[in-house]
């Protein structure tokens, strides 16, 4: 069972070829909801069917908006949310980048909150120390799509490219909004320009209670 009390969909599917231990969390539910992006949600779970460790590409700007950051800033960004924040919604790592599902519309209003806080080249420029040296966010909304992780991780899952730090369990997971992305990045942002040395980060060293989603 997952930490939330719901069943990973691991336990629901016949997975001879997959150790339970490889199962990344994502339970029948959040499978569903994942799907429900797409135009054809009941191609996405038969796909998953026949294939659980499968990504697949999903439209955004409907169910959910996707957060893009590089893999340092984003788990600085994801800790800071956990430890001082509501927490995230569902999280995952793809080709280098932290992916965080957001609400949708959040795409098109974080740029601009961004840039407020002199989050462009003028303020990595001008020695503000607001966000110096801090590579932009990639939005993803309405009209873009992502690589969605497999619902179940083959070996090596947790040195996949691709794979989930906080997996979907539920049909109606909380995602944060615009403002809530824009505090965590501008609180990240102004903790980095203070640090002159980064230790190594550890992509695995922190496990995320997910009820404590709001």
């Amino acid at each position: 069972m997952s930490r939330t009390g719901k069943q990973p969909l691991a336990d629901r599917l016949d997975l001879t070829a997959v150790r339970p231990s490889d199962a990344s969390g994502v339970t029948v539910d959040g499978a569903t909801w994942l799907a429900s992006a797409g135009p054809y949600p009941r191609s996405t779970l038969a796909l998953w069917r026949e294939r659980p460790d499968a990504p697949v590409v999903l439209p955004c700007g409907a169910a959910f908006d996707v957060v893009s950051a590089p893999a340092i800033f984003g788990r600085r960004m994801l800790d800071r949310l956990w430890e001082e924040g509501p927490g995230t919604g569902p999280v995952a790592v793809h080709r280098g980048r932290m992916l965080l599902f957001a609400a949708p519309g959040t795409a098109q209003r974080l740029p601009s909150l961004l840039e407020w806080e002199e989050w462009g080249s003028r303020g990595r420029q001008d020695g503000s120390g607001r966000a110096g040296g801090v590579p932009p966010l990639l939005c993803h909304g309405n009209g873009d799509a992502v690589t969605v992780p497999a619902p179940i991780g083959g070996p090596g899952l947790m040195r996949s490219a691709s794979r989930w730090l906080v997996a979907p369990d539920t049909r109606h997971p909380w995602l944060p909004g615009p403002e809530i992305l824009h505090w965590a990045a501008v609180r990240t942002a102004r903790a980095a320009v203070r640090i002159s040395i980064f230790p190594p980060a550890d992509q695995d060293a922190n496990v995320y209670d997910v009820s404590r989603r709001r």
